[in-house]
């Protein structure tokens, strides 16, 4: 019989002591019309909400990568949108198809 191959890890296959398990967002820095953004990606097993693309007006679900991009002046973010990653790398060559307001029905 063979040996095991790959590294071992730690008793009941824990990570090393002491590091967190979840990583620190990172937001990039992008320009779109002039404006500057911040964008962070989200990954799969943090997205728990559904949400709706601006750059294609259908719905981001649950469990899917995605970007969220907001102004770079805008302190607390709250005019962030989340985007379909391939629609946010496609902004330039596509309009944006739905203007709601924050209070507007999303879904209907």
């Amino acid at each position: 019989m063979g040996r095991r191959q790959g590294r071992q890890r730690g008793a009941g296959g824990a990570a090393r002591p002491g590091a967190d398990p979840t990583p620190i967002p990172v937001d990039e820095p992008a320009d779109w019309d002039g404006v500057d953004y911040l964008v962070r990606r989200i990954t799969g097993s943090t997205s728990t909400k559904t949400y709706r693309c601006p750059g294609c007006d259908h719905e981001i679900r649950p469990a899917t990568p995605h970007v969220v991009a907001w102004p770079a002046d805008d302190p607390d973010a709250g005019l962030r949108r989340h985007w379909h990653t391939a629609c946010w790398r496609a902004r330039d060559r596509r309009t944006v198809k739905a203007q709601r307001s924050r209070n507007a029905p999303r879904h209907g």
